[in-house]
């Protein structure tokens, strides 16, 4: 399982603690220092079931100074959202954990990251 996160927020925090209480078997991914790729991020989409829209934190600053409001939410724009994601981490929703049976989920309720514990 691993999961990513940026250490300042306070829903990562409450999923690494929950994961530990759990003694769930994890390695962190600071995604701000090491960014997914374009193609890690369409893989944890895939295990999401989710598009990178649903995704993305669009109150971000550089969420507005690319005018993503404006971005269609269609199939013929979704590489450009995925490259945004991938240029601009800071964008992604978090935490990701990754389970080890292939599914995914956006751990920021204790019952999210419970789905994903063997």
């Amino acid at each position: 399982m691993e999961i990513w996160i940026n250490p300042d927020c306070s829903k990562c925090r409450s999923a690494l603690s929950l994961l530990d209480a759990e003694g769930a078997r994890y390695t962190v991914r600071r995604y701000l220092e090491t960014p997914p790729t374009a193609e890690e991020l369409v893989d944890v989409l895939r295990r999401l079931r989710l598009e990178p829209w649903d995704i993305t934190r669009t109150g971000e600053p550089v969420a507005a100074e690319l005018g993503m409001d404006a971005w269609a939410r269609d199939e013929t724009v979704r590489a450009r959202w995925i490259e945004a994601l991938a240029a601009h981490p800071v964008l992604i929703q978090r935490p990701i954990i990754t389970a080890d049976d292939g599914s995914a989920v956006v751990g920021r309720t204790p019952e999210s990251v419970r789905s994903v514990l063997p």
